[in-house]
């Protein structure tokens, strides 16, 4: 009891402090009354709520992280937050949006909904490209745009999905389900701090998605990991086209040059005079710089049309800054000219071949004429290889502690939406790798002790655990079960400590023998100690 009333005290006091951290940095932004409060009631609900989803997920940043990160966000990225009211007449500059954001103005424009405001900081905090657009070509912004919105997606989960008393996920709230699923995956796979790099990587110090491949593969093995970037990448590049028109037709695009670039490698005689085609054209353009920055006046011409292109925001301001960013293009040409000398060696010719047949895969996706169908082929294909790792993170768990760890991340998984009516353990197609994955799961836990023997009938613990793991109570070692006896019928009732919450049917006294059930009838036991 006095430990109880210590930690409530804490918590009131670190609150406090996050609070006084907030107005401090509102007092410097010319926000709106009804804005500061609407941010101070968000960050208040946050406090009460991330205990219980930090508990119910795992694997995630400490509150005072995650808090940290938001009010950093609001500090530097938000020069200007603008709560509208939903009937006013300014609400016609959102649309059919709840809100809208300018990344170069660093200005959200929201209504006043909190998880909406907080979804709309998540994503004014954010580059637009986490994937070198020069290395990874087409998949380059359909993979910085699927770990970008699911970063958003899980940072508005705990105003979301927990209140402070329950757990509760209404489908139609989570902006992208298919997003959330994939970066779910990936954070319970890669752990949270990796993915929370990944987004953060402003500069390309690192190459994340070569850390991506290598990670995987020392964790789950190359037949894994092979299987799980060849799924991300053709599920990013599917959502890119169901969510964007425009990336639609540039990846159309982008497929037609890569058929251009497979016929030209077929034979090593065309492809060599293509390759001195192509550096002819590239030294043309050399030439042509070297031009401009040698006379005044060509810059000053080269300066005036670009202007005349180029919106507001994106304007040279001098034909210095011009001068410097055509001295950049060109040395961008001269490496376009050494790769393709490099090409023509026999080791790379053949690597960068394998590469192009490697993204065929990829053209072929951009045909799909049904985008729904072949995308919830492939996120099945990839619940499936999910489920084999998580296996190899059970077989490699070495602590009690570690093994409830993955029970919790279990249970979180199975409970992810799939669509927008059922979650993941609800999915017929992958019953027998749930079932697998359960039963290597329960080997684990009755080794350590944190499970009891309750059967001896596989597929009826199997039964038992599923409806046990479909159950949204935060603590696990909270839940109860006691068999009861109804007629001719044996049902298992499951308990949030003296709370009922569902019955299940087992079978009748027939079919299951009382010496197998291994429980007394009508008395409550814990399920995880």
């Amino acid at each position: 009891m006095l430990q109880k009333k210590k930690d409530n005290l804490l918590g009131k006091i670190v609150r406090k402090n996050y609070n006084n951290k907030l107005e401090e940095v509102l007092e410097h932004k010319k926000f709106s009354e009804h804005t500061k409060s609407l941010l101070l009631s968000m960050l208040y609900k946050i406090e009460g709520a991330y205990p219980d989803y930090e508990k119910a997920k795992r694997n995630v940043e400490s509150k005072e992280e995650y808090i940290e990160n938001i009010i950093s966000t609001i500090q530097n990225q938000c020069s200007t937050i603008e709560v509208i009211s939903p009937n006013s007449e300014r609400s016609q500059e959102l649309g059919q949006r709840t809100f809208v954001i300018d990344e170069v103005r660093k200005t959200i424009k929201c209504y006043p909904v909190e998880r909406k405001l907080l979804y709309a900081i998540a994503k004014i905090g954010k580059k637009e490209y986490i994937i070198d657009k020069e290395k990874y070509d087409m998949l380059s912004k359909p993979l910085s745009n699927l770990i970008n919105i699911g970063s958003n997606i899980n940072t508005v989960e705990p105003l979301r999905d927990f209140n402070g008393y329950s757990w509760t996920t209404l489908s139609r709230e989570i902006e992208s389900i298919e997003h959330n699923i994939v970066y779910q995956n990936l954070r319970i796979l890669l752990g949270y701090q990796f993915l929370k790099d990944w987004v953060e990587n402003r500069e390309f110090v690192a190459d994340y998605m070569l850390l991506f491949k290598r990670k995987i593969k020392l964790e789950y093995g190359d037949r894994n990991a092979k299987n799980i970037e060849d799924l991300v990448s053709q599920i990013a590049i599917l959502l890119e086209m169901k969510v964007n028109e425009q990336s639609r037709k540039q990846l159309e695009y982008s497929g037609d040059e890569l058929l251009s670039k497979l016929a030209k490698v077929t034979d090593i005689k065309e492809f060599t005079a293509y390759v001195s085609k192509r550096k002819k054209e590239i030294n043309e353009k050399i030439r042509e710089i070297d031009t401009i920055l040698n006379n005044s006046k060509y810059l000053q011409i080269e300066y005036e049309r670009r202007n005349s292109v180029l919106p507001l925001e994106k304007k040279i301001f001098s034909m210095r800054v011009l001068a410097e960013q055509l001295v950049r293009e060109r040395e961008n040409e001269f490496e376009k000219i050494e790769k393709l000398n490099k090409l023509l060696m026999p080791k790379n010719f053949v690597r960068y071949k394998k590469e192009l047949e490697d993204k065929e895969k990829i053209y072929n996706l951009i045909k799909t004429e049904n985008i729904d169908i072949e995308l919830r082929k492939l996120i099945i294909q990839l619940q499936k290889v999910f489920m084999k790792c998580f296996e190899i993170k059970i077989q490699q768990a070495r602590t009690k502690n570690e093994v409830m760890q993955l029970v919790y991340e279990f249970r979180y998984y199975f409970l992810l939406m799939f669509d927008s009516k059922n979650s993941i353990g609800e999915i017929p197609e992958l019953q027998n790798d749930i079932e697998r994955t359960i039963s290597a799961l329960l080997v684990r836990t009755k080794l350590e002790g944190i499970t009891g023997q309750f059967t001896t009938i596989k597929d009826l613990e199997n039964k038992i655990y599923k409806e046990i793991f479909l159950l949204k109570t935060i603590s696990l070692e909270d839940i109860y079960m006691a068999p009861i006896k109804e007629d001719n019928i044996i049902f298992m009732q499951l308990y949030d400590e003296n709370e009922f919450e569902r019955k299940i049917e087992l079978g009748t006294i027939d079919e299951i023998p009382k010496r197998e059930l291994g429980l007394k009838f009508n008395k409550k036991v814990k399920v995880f100690y």
